[in-house]
């Protein structure tokens, strides 16, 4: 027995001795769940999913389901020896070093003016839809995420390497069945004492660890690199669709569903790896099916009954003892995503704090916050250890059974010690396949909710789309506004046209003689706006015309619906009635295109105006072009000083993407585009980003963060004054028709305010500005005053403003 045992360590990973008889025939094996348990945990694995409470029979229910998918391991496997001679096989140091998940660290919507967070447009899945989805949904989710893949620009690529896989599949497959074999007459040379066909044995035995091995092994790379390669796709793909028409905003302004970021992120490389698991080890169970059983049953017959009633009745046991596990993982993920959250957030708001000296309360907060996770780690380790008394018994008792069942044969002299060996194997190899309920409970629990996770975020982000997607029908303007008003009947709430016109028109604007025509920019005719959810009005009746060169100051009392109008202006809300005219450069073509949801599908990642039955697309590149926001507290964008500067309109040059032809990666999606400067208007010289810093008085970057490629944490390391001035650097280098400005100098001291304001002024840029100094009236030619509605009736009034200084000659501060 003890040289059997010592044969085994020679094996490779992929192999094991069979069971306490030793010998070489060879079998897939799951490791000790206790060691297998903890390494889940370490990698945030077993806790996939989001919060749920679960309803009797949840676990039931996925657990069987999904017992259709076989193994969950996911990486190479080593050998580890334990004190008492029986081999384990351990997860490699790649899984104990994996990194943690991703937290989303979800950022407060403006709560400004009036912004509602009700019930959105879109019905985010009630509780009781997220508590899981049946066996029919899971699977139609996953075919929903895996598919577009394999019919993509790669699919050629991608299917020679799953061929590749299921080759190599097939040949370690076989490699255990010539083990199985050679155990066999290994054994039956030892117990008949040939020493010349024992040491032959021996040397078959080392001549197929080293031609074996390296099959396990490229077989195990060559399924990693397609996972990887798949995930490099599929992220693309997910992205693109996230970005596209503004959806991340819309999930997040209306909370559709949790941390987007980690779906992405996480989710989509478990999919990809995991996926490939299932489906070889589905592949592998069915040849060890066929390679296996007929020796099983030529051995004896009833052994093979015996390895059916054991592997259904041990399945049924720990379905009903794991049951509780899968409500407890999601909720530990829970509870473990809020404590990391209160430490970012305190990372993040560092100084608010010191200055509160608030250090007592945070500790608190994230105290009371680490102790519910500690308390439901409790209820998952008590579970988790009820389980394993299981598991364990499972585990080691299979290694008596094929003795017990063909010892009288052996006996009775009717089968050589060998055979014994061989039963060993057979029944192993077999079991594994069978057991995959009981070794692998939690992953399998942990897979259905990534699938359900993924296939609930491609829903929405398919919803998403389709709802705001910017359409328009090439009839009439007010043919157009009228359709995206009352289509769909009275089911559908009323919502803003934006009406987006490149040809060139003059009417008469604001009580001017006929004589008098100006070129307008942005024109807001009988505009009502409410909350997204309808449950608040608060604009009502507004038209107002915006001519280049009349600079428009909004003012009003504090959540009057000042910032919400630019909301509306820019399209992020459409909750309301009325027309948003926003007047593009003149080209060549003079087409009305209006934004509104409609149906038609999407042509992702194109920048150009496409037809789409009978429709334009209105490219939201033509838009940042011609309208450029500038926030209160600008964003900071994770990069060098030049890519701040650039930022929207252009991205740096030199970026390759790993999956474009030139990094011999696969065919990205074609929903990617390659981060190549993406704006029309020719990408600025260094020597102009420059003279851009010195002119809103930021030139000392230049030297104390050194130069245009420092790559720094901007947020931090600029204070909020100079994070305004930095924005106005980029409305400056991108030079739109018009400019959004909401309290965007609220951090300035009046001279720079002046400054800025006069760059403006000389760059032939108009802009509205939101705010409350009085000090803006000077640099404005118009005035909009809006007050809370209470009641019926209008609630702004517009008026001329006297300009004062004249900003043309103004001179930098002193």
């Amino acid at each position: 027995m003890s040289l059997s045992y010592g044969l085994c360590a020679l094996a490779p990973a992929p192999w094991r001795a069979a069971g306490a008889g030793g010998g070489g025939g060879m079998r897939r094996n799951f490791p000790d769940s206790d060691l297998q348990r903890r390494l889940w945990r370490s990698r945030g694995f077993a806790r996939r999913g989001r919060l749920v409470k679960s309803r009797p029979g949840d676990g039931i229910a996925k657990g069987v389901a999904f017992a259709l998918w076989k193994q969950v391991s996911k990486t190479p496997r080593k050998l580890s020896s334990k004190s008492h001679g029986l081999e384990t096989l351990e997860s490699s140091e790649r899984e104990l070093n994996a990194p943690p998940r991703n937290v989303a660290i979800k950022s407060a919507v403006d709560e400004r003016d009036g912004l509602d967070q009700c019930t959105p447009d879109f019905e985010p899945p009630s509780e009781q839809q997220r508590l899981g989805s049946d066996f029919n949904t899971l699977v139609k989710r996953f075919w929903r995420v895996a598919l577009p893949y394999w019919s993509s620009e790669d699919k050629v690529e991608a299917r020679w390497r799953l061929g590749t896989v299921l080759a190599l599949t097939l040949a370690t497959t076989g490699i255990s069945v010539g083990f199985n074999f050679l155990g066999r007459d290994f054994y039956n040379a030892l117990s008949s004492k040939d020493q010349e066909q024992f040491l032959k044995q021996l040397l078959y035995y080392l001549g197929a660890f080293v031609g074996g091995i390296p099959v396990f092994v490229i077989r195990d790379y060559s399924r990693d690199t397609l996972a990887l390669r798949w995930r490099a796709w599929i992220t693309q793909h997910y992205m693109a669709r996230y970005f596209e028409n503004r959806t991340f905003y819309n999930i997040q302004s209306q909370s559709l569903i949790d941390n987007p970021d980690q779906r992405i992120v996480d989710d989509l490389n478990s999919f990809t790896t995991t996926s490939l698991v299932f489906a070889l080890a589905i592949f592998n169970a069915v040849i060890d099916l066929i390679s296996f059983s007929g020796i099983l049953y030529g051995i004896y017959p009833p052994l093979f009954g015996v390895l059916i009633v054991y592997s259904i009745g041990g399945t049924a046991l720990s379905v009903a003892l794991g049951k509780g596990l899968v409500g407890l993982n999601f909720m530990q993920e829970k509870r473990e995503a809020d404590f990391r959250y209160g430490l970012v957030r305190v990372r993040e708001n560092a100084e608010s704090i010191a200055f509160y000296a608030g250090e007592s309360s945070e500790i608190n907060l994230l105290l009371e916050r680490f102790n519910q996770s500690f308390a439901n780690y409790s209820q998952l380790l008590i579970a988790s250890r009820n389980l394993d008394f299981f598991t364990s018994a499972y585990r080691y008792l299979i290694q008596l059974l094929p003795a017990a069942v063909v010892a009288p044969l052996y006996f009775a002299g009717k089968i050589e010690f060998g055979v014994i060996n061989q039963s060993f194997s057979a029944f192993n190899h077999i079991l594994s396949d069978f057991s995959i309920i009981v070794y692998q409970f939690q992953s399998i629990s942990s897979f259905s909710a990534v699938v359900d996770r993924l296939g609930e975020f491609s829903e929405i982000l398919d919803q998403q789309n389709t709802l705001s997607r910017p359409v328009t029908y090439l009839g009439s303007a007010s043919e157009a506004i009228e359709s995206s008003q009352t289509e769909g009947g009275s089911s559908l709430r009323p919502r803003i046209s934006i009406l987006d016109r490149r040809e060139t028109i003059q009417p008469v604007l604001n009580g001017q003689n006929e004589s008098s025509r100006k070129v307008p920019l942005l024109m807001m005719e009988h505009l009502t706006l409410n909350t997204p959810q309808y449950t608040s009005k608060l604009v009502e009746d507004l038209s107002v015309v915006v001519n280049q060169g009349e600079h428009l100051l909004i003012m009003g009392a504090s959540g009057s619906g000042k910032t919400s109008l630019l909301r509306a202006i820019a399209g992020l809300w459409a909750a309301g009635t009325g027309t948003i005219t926003r007047f593009l450069r003149s080209e060549s073509e003079g087409v009305d295109r209006v934004s509104r949801p409609d149906n038609s599908e999407a042509i992702p990642g194109d920048t150009a105006n496409h037809a789409v039955n009978g429709a334009v697309t209105s490219s939201s590149l033509d838009i940042s072009q011609e309208i450029f926001f500038l926030p209160q507290r600008p964003y900071m964008v994770l990069g060098t000083l030049r890519q701040q500067i650039l930022y929207p309109i252009w991205t740096e040059r030199g970026f390759t993407s790993p999956l474009s032809p030139k990094s011999n990666g696969p065919v990205t999606s074609s929903a990617y585009t390659d981060a190549t400067p993406v704006g029309l208007k020719p990408q600025p010289s260094d020597e102009e980003l420059t003279d851009v810093l010195e002119r809103v008085s930021l030139g000392h970057l230049m030297s104390s963060c050194d130069g245009l490629d420092a790559n720094v944490e901007w947020a931090s390391v600029l204070s909020l004054g100079e994070q305004q001035r930095l924005a106005f650097a980029r409305l400056l280098i991108s030079k739109p028709r018009l400019a959004l400005m909401d309290e965007s100098t609220s951090a300035l001291d009046e001279e720079n305010e002046m400054l800025l304001y006069g760059e403006i002024k000389k760059s032939g840029i108009t802009y509205i500005s939101v705010g409350h100094r009085t000090t803006l009236k000077q640099f404005h030619s118009n005035i909009l005053k809006i007050s809370k509605l209470d009641g019926g009736g209008c609630n702004w009034t517009f008026g001329p403003l006297d300009r004062k200084p004249d900003l043309e000659v103004m001179g930098s501060p002193n």
